[in-house]
């Protein structure tokens, strides 16, 4: 890669993150200010200390969907967010109140019991 392209990638590169931190600190104001402090998982409460610890979920899971009203956004702590997150890639991007995805039917070890059957006899 030539050292222009390099300062071309890297100033994309910071541009995106100043833009998402700008994006962040916007929604997250807006979002302290509508709702109370409160995890809305755990319902552990926050103060001015550890409000550091309380994040805005997009229940949509959407950074850019963010309506006035905050009805896209939830505050949950690091915690559950991180949790949140994690049942959502589990699911393979099919979240609760959606489709629900579907269930495994096959069954590898079902002729296992008669083969074993077979054997002994």
């Amino acid at each position: 890669m030539t050292n222009n392209n390099s300062n071309k990638l890297d100033q994309i590169v910071a541009n995106a993150h100043r833009n998402r931190t700008q994006r962040e600190q916007g929604y997250r104001e807006r979002a302290l200010k509508l709702y109370a402090w409160i995890c809305g998982r755990c319902s552990r409460e926050f103060t001015r200390e550890n409000l550091q610890e309380l994040t805005v979920h997009h229940r949509d899971h959407n950074h850019d969907h963010n309506p006035e009203d905050g009805s896209n956004w939830e505050l949950l702590c690091v915690y559950c967010h991180d949790n949140e997150h994690s049942r959502y890639e589990d699911s393979n991007g099919i979240y609760s109140g959606e489709e629900k995805p579907e269930i495994a039917t096959h069954k590898a070890f079902a002729g296992l019991a008669d083969l074993f059957k077979k054997q002994t006899i």
